[in-house]
């Protein structure tokens, strides 16, 4: 399935604080094609970084976990 990203609607994420520090994700991408794509929501003609949705939910739990907390 070829779609340009830059047309895709995107989300920011909950687990955004608001110091700047935002990712923003395309749910709707994510449940057609099983790849979540993700940006910086300060930078949203930037790369986006494709993740399968697998890796994406685990990454989310760990985050929800603290198992992925900064050292």
């Amino acid at each position: 399935m070829t779609t340009s990203l830059t047309s895709l609607s995107w989300v920011k994420s909950s687990y955004s604080n608001n110091g700047g520090s935002c990712v923003e994700w395309s749910p709707a991408y994510a449940s057609a094609t099983d790849i979540v794509p993700v940006r910086d929501s300060k930078n949203p003609g930037g790369p986006v970084l494709n993740v399968s949705a697998g890796a994406f939910a685990s990454f989310v739990a760990g985050i929800k976990v603290g198992t992925l907390d900064t050292v």
